[in-house]
């Protein structure tokens, strides 16, 4: 593609960098063959050519974003199934994260608009306000079709409350802590506490710690908070980059301190952003190589247990249908390494029609965009029964709350999953809380090294 930046727009690195993707691009238009937006709306601009096209107006201009850009942009899922589609290579990840910026800077939205994304970004991204706001979410569930009805922000409240647990796990200990391995230290590692997924489902990470330390692995964990992905895809930039920062440096000290292996992550979001910090903050002189060594450790938990040759019992033959998650797939390239661990520890793993596409989740997109994204569930739900699985199994705790939110809704009691809980189970950890209402699927055979692990 051409592009007509002026000499002095280039001066910025950001800008040279976006002028590459753009020239990259070919206009071949397999992307639109993979978009989860195009696929459902039939609309060029909300394919990943037809917001190119449009970015690289934007940003040529080197004008405010227009309302008809920011519909268009707002509406993509970032899911990145059109980087795994397109032959060219287009970084598409960076272009829009650039664009999402520009708009944030340069546009403002209708008060709105700016009230649920200004909730969102104060809340979700801080453990402690996001447990308390799932408390007053319990309190204002009964009256939810109301605030539905409520002009201008009724559907995107609504979308929340739908989304948050009914009933509220335990707090977890705060502050830096360390699990020391069982029987004789094999690796150190951290592992990302997150900000979401510990108020939403801590069992996840539980199930981590105990399957690590079982096979001899020392978890650390650091006492971090939020790693910044939620609001950088948001295009508030600023705040990404403090919370960015306050996980490196922690991680850092870590690293300097006694040393890790791999930095843990069991949310698959959150690990396409932060392999993603070298790239972040390269051009940041005070944090450019801490943030590269960061990037460099970190490690989804499944490619990590790849390196461990953990001891399964393949006696379990329950169905699992493996969603992997788009931030898994297409931010990350992991593909097969999940599932080769599900059938190594011997359950029957089918994949999900139309697994290239987005579930609607695409964090914080199930609340902002809440029409579509209800659209997609629906379609990945559907996807999901016709593998006629026993358990649902995925990596991420979007994904994980917006399938099972769409299996109650379409009566369907299949127990919905993150894999390390099947994993740990089939280690000789506790049978997942998740399946209680399943008897049938029964326990693994845990074999005598794993028991005596």
């Amino acid at each position: 593609m051409q592009t007509n930046f002026r000499p002095e727009q280039l001066d910025t690195p950001r800008m040279q960098e976006s002028d590459n993707i753009l020239r990259t691009c070919v206009h071949c238009g397999f992307c639109t063959a993979t978009c989860p937006t195009y696929l459902l709306l039939g609309d060029e601009a909300d394919s990943p050519r037809g917001r190119i096209y449009m970015i690289k107006d934007m940003l040529e201009s080197g004008k405010p974003a227009t309302e008809a850009v920011v519909k268009h942009v707002d509406r993509c899922l970032s899911c990145l199934s059109c980087m795994t589609t397109c032959p060219s290579g287009v970084n598409y990840m960076h272009l829009v994260d650039h664009a999402r910026a520009h708009i944030e800077a340069t546009w403002r939205r209708p008060w709105a608009d700016r009230l649920a994304r200004t909730l969102i970004a104060h809340v979700l991204p801080y453990r402690e306000r996001f447990r308390f706001a799932v408390r007053a979410a319990a309190l204002a569930r009964p009256f939810s079709r109301v605030i539905a009805r409520v002009p201008g922000v009724g559907k995107r409240l609504g979308a929340m409350l739908a989304l948050t647990p009914t009933h509220l796990p335990p707090a977890e200990a705060a502050g830096r802590r360390v699990i020391p391995a069982h029987g004789q230290r094999r690796g150190r590692v951290a592992l990302l506490g997150g900000c979401a997924q510990p108020v939403l489902d801590p069992g996840i990470n539980a199930a981590t710690i105990r399957l690590l330390t079982r096979n001899g692995i020392e978890v650390v964990l650091a006492g971090e908070g939020c790693c910044g992905a939620l609001v950088h895809h948001m295009g508030r930039e600023d705040q990404s980059h403090v919370l960015a920062r306050a996980t490196i440096d922690t991680w850092t000290r870590e690293i300097d301190g006694e040393g890790l292996d791999a930095i843990i992550i069991t949310a698959s979001g959150c690990g396409t952003t932060i392999k993603d910090y070298g790239f972040m903050f390269r051009d940041d002189a005070a944090w450019a190589e801490k943030a590269a060594r960061v990037s460099a450790l970190a490690r989804d938990i499944t490619e990590y247990l790849g390196s461990l040759n953990l001891d399964f019992s393949a006696a379990n033959k329950a169905t699992v249908a493996y969603h992997s998650a788009c931030s898994m797939q297409h931010g990350q390239q992991i593909r097969e390494e999940p599932k080769l661990l599900l059938k190594a520890a011997g359950f029957k793993v089918k994949d999900v029609p139309e697994g290239h596409i987005c579930c609607g989740s695409a964090g914080t997109y199930n609340m902002l965009q809440p029409e579509i994204s209800a659209r997609l569930r629906d379609r990945k739900v559907e996807n999901i029964a016709r593998t006629r699985p026993d358990i649902v199994v995925t990596g991420n705790i979007g994904c994980i709350t917006q399938i099972r939110q769409g299996m109650a809704l379409s009566g369907a009691a299949t127990p919905v999953l993150h894999t390390i809980e099947l994993l740990d189970w089939a280690n000789g950890g506790p049978r997942p809380a998740a399946l209680s209402a399943k008897p049938e699927i029964r326990a693994p055979e845990i074999s005598a090294v794993a028991a005596a692990s």
